[in-house]
C-alpha cells in the first residue's frame, strides 16, 4: 500500500488565512498531464467529491482524488513564502525530474 500524502502545518495554516476571508472550501490537489516536464499539479480551492482522500488539520480540508493519489503517494504538501512568491509546494519523491518553477515534473 502506497502511503497517502502528508500536509504540513504551515500548509493547513495559510489554508485557514485563505479560508477566514470568505467561503471555507478545501484544497484540491490534483495531477493533470501537461506541463513543460509530461505532468503538472492543479491545486486550487474547490469542493470535496465523495471518492476523493481528505487530509485534515487545523480545521482546514485537503482533497486529493482517485486518479492523482498514485502520483502524489509519499508526497508532502507545504507552503512556501519566498522571494519569488508565496505558494503552495509539494515534495514529491514519485517525481523523477522536475521544471524549475515546481509545477511540472515528470515520474
Amino acid at each position: 500500500m502506497n502511503l497517502p500524502p502528508k500536509v504540513t502545518e504551515r500548509a493547513f495554516a495559510r489554508l485557514a488565512e485563505i479560508n477566514e476571508t470568505g467561503d471555507v472550501r478545501p484544497l484540491r490537489v490534483a495531477v493533470a498531464g501537461g506541463g513543460c516536464s509530461g505532468f503538472q499539479y492543479d491545486i486550487r480551492l474547490d469542493r470535496a467529491e465523495a471518492d476523493d482522500l481528505v487530509l485534515e488539520g487545523a480545521g482546514q480540508k485537503v482533497v486529493v482524488d482517485p486518479v492523482s493519489l498514485p502520483y502524489l503517494a509519499g508526497a508532502t504538501i507545504d507552503f512556501a513564502d519566498e522571494l519569488i512568491g508565496a505558494r503552495f509546494v509539494i515534495e514529491n519523491p514519485n517525481a523523477s525530474s522536475s521544471c524549475g518553477c515546481g509545477t511540472s515534473f515528470s515520474i
